[in-house]
């Protein structure tokens, strides 16, 4: 049994501990990307999800984008995005993408969505598209694409991930314990399922987890074990953060120490790369990400 650091029940409750003070953005490379998101009214997940990292990432010429709109399908506990029936469907958007990053100069494209559930093709033709023109008009820059829960359409997954992105990434979140709790409308099985397709499809496998929603320690290792059984190379961990009183409550601030235990664990049971911090997200060092041999 492996011992972790722990909080007192004090300690929970105060808003943040001192390790997740986040550094104000600065330095030239942020400024610039900065000036140009203002001029040309640009959106990016940076500036809309407000994520620690954007000075950071920016400085590194990394930028997330979200396609298909800004209303999801599902419903999950921890998400800020509003949930609905969406009705936009812009077919003219990856143009508008492509166009964005070759402006912003970004050396390393992140590129997200929300649900789509009710599109036949899960909005996998967009997503095609918006790699495809993105390599035409920016052909160095590198692209990971996020991709949603195809809710079991393989069709819809093959067309999301055959466009020449260099990393293909969907986000596990929690346990399989905390999947009714956490994504009521997803199924942990389905998501590893997805991951599994993708390796096997010859791409490069990422995911990610979010600590402190009450997950365990051994549910954590059970967790990483199922991952690298199902070809997950690159796994981020960070801590979750309640973005309204309306979303699913912090259940423990996870000390800096166990996500370093995490980083090593994970390691030794088969991952190739691991990102794990309190303010590590999805994006975080994803430039790094398509260095990871495929092999």
């Amino acid at each position: 049994m492996i011992e972790l650091p722990t909080l007192s029940p004090t300690e929970v409750r105060k808003r943040k501990p001192d390790w997740l003070r986040v550094k104000l953005p600065i330095g030239p490379e942020y400024a610039s990307v900065r000036q140009l998101v203002d001029k040309h009214k640009l959106h990016t997940i940076c500036e809309s999800g407000n994520c620690p990292n954007m000075g950071e990432c920016w400085g590194a010429g990394t930028a997330t984008f979200m396609i298909l709109g800004n209303v999801c399908t599902r419903s999950c506990t921890f998400c800020a995005v509003a949930t609905g029936k969406p009705k936009e469907y812009d077919v003219d958007e990856p143009r508008r993408v492509a166009e964005a990053i070759k402006l912003m100069g970004v050396k390393h494209a992140v590129i997200t969505s929300v649900n789509r559930d009710e599109l036949k093709d899960r909005g996998a033709e967009i997503w095609y598209q918006t790699v495809i023109q993105t390599k035409e008009l920016s052909p160095t820059t590198t692209i990971e694409t996020l991709i949603p829960d195809t809710k079991g359409n393989w069709d819809a997954l093959f067309r999301m991930i055959e466009g020449g992105q260099e990393v293909v990434s969907h986000n596990m979140e929690t346990v399989g314990r905390l999947y009714k709790i956490v994504r009521p409308q997803a199924k942990y099985e389905r998501s590893l399922e997805q991951i599994k397709r993708t390796r096997e499809a010859g791409k490069r496998t990422k995911s990610g987890i979010m600590l402190g929603v009450g997950e365990t320690a051994e549910e954590v290792f059970k967790a990483m074990d199922d991952l690298v059984a199902n070809g997950l190379m690159i796994l981020t961990l960070g801590q979750y953060l309640q973005p309204t009183k309306m979303h699913l409550q912090v259940a423990e601030f996870i000390h800096t120490d166990t996500f370093e235990m995490y980083k090593e664990e994970g390691l030794k049971r088969g991952l190739k790369y691991v990102e794990s911090g309190p303010l590590v997200r999805s994006s975080y060092h994803a430039e790094r990400h398509v260095n990871v041999p495929l092999v």
